[in-house]
């Protein structure tokens, strides 16, 4: 059984308990058990409601962020480190295993060319002591390798798979995402492959960052990928349905996602489990 995610912007720009709590029949009613909250600002996080609210629905959660743009993890690791470390003690109080996402560097910066061995080489330490701060914690690190279009630092699974390599900690794992992969992996099978070692959580998300079976994926090239890779670990919808403004911008979200954002989670969870199980995933709770 594949655990079967959701992410919170399909819902609200934020994680809020109180948001959450009446679309939880739906959502439930759908398989859903684990939900991704996005740490854009870890001390707005209510740890003891979202504690109060996992036990009560018996779900897990997974927090992720996006390293903003006043950081520099090359120029300036320590000060990246010190934003991270809220953000680890909130994963940890809330009961997430980790903290994924863009935790190398930010969400849409680029140079316009792509990265030097100086910006590989400023990586590559970074994330050795924040692999390190983390396992302080008790938690895993996630690297999500993201398009051209919003980094060009790492961008496939064999990207990341080099990165985990050349740092040698035991407690990264690389986070794909299949609308970046529809943009940068010659194949879904080629880049799943490519990252499998580290896999350890993936995106489910449209071409389009909508609906999931209204855009161009090719959802059974996708799953079918992953069954052949032996991966079982959460697949997680996100889509772009509500996004904090903090992050918009670097993803380039200036218009809805999809005309009625019910569909999302009504008709995109449904979707996604068949797609699942039409190549022999069962995906669920």
């Amino acid at each position: 059984m594949n655990t079967l995610g959701l992410h919170t912007f399909a819902i609200a720009p934020v994680w809020d308990v109180s948001l959450v709590e009446p679309q939880m029949g739906r959502i439930l009613a759908h398989g859903v058990g684990l939900f991704e909250i996005p740490l854009l600002r870890p001390e707005e996080i209510d740890i003891d409601a979202t504690v109060a609210f996992c036990r009560k629905h018996d779900v897990e959660v997974v927090c992720s962020l996006g390293l903003p743009g006043s950081l520099d993890v090359i120029e300036r690791p320590d000060e990246a480190i010190a934003f991270m470390e809220p953000a680890f003690r909130v994963s940890q109080a809330v009961g997430s295993p980790s903290l994924s996402g863009v935790t190398y560097g930010t969400i849409g910066r680029t140079t316009g060319g792509p990265p030097t061995q100086r910006e590989l080489d400023g990586i590559c330490g970074f994330l050795e002591s924040a692999a390190k701060e983390a396992a302080s914690y008790g938690l895993k690190l996630g690297i999500e390798p993201c398009n051209r279009y919003e980094t060009h630092l790492m961008n496939r699974g064999s990207d990341a798979a080099g990165i985990i390599e050349r740092v040698g900690a035991d407690n990264i794992f690389i986070h794909l995402d299949t609308y970046h992969m529809n943009i940068e992996e010659e194949s879904f099978a080629a880049g799943f492959a490519a990252a499998a070692p580290y896999l350890g959580y993936v995106h489910v998300s449209e071409a389009n960052r909508g609906v999931p079976g209204r855009g161009m994926i090719d959802w059974a090239a996708a799953m079918q990928a992953l069954v052949d890779i032996g991966y079982g670990g959460p697949l997680t919808l996100e889509s772009m349905n509500h996004v904090d403004e903090d992050i918009a911008g670097g993803l380039a979200v200036w218009r809805p996602v999809a005309d009625n954002p019910d569909d999302v989670i009504d008709a995109g969870l449904p979707f996604l489990r068949k797609a699942a199980a039409d190549a022999g995933l069962q995906l669920g709770r």
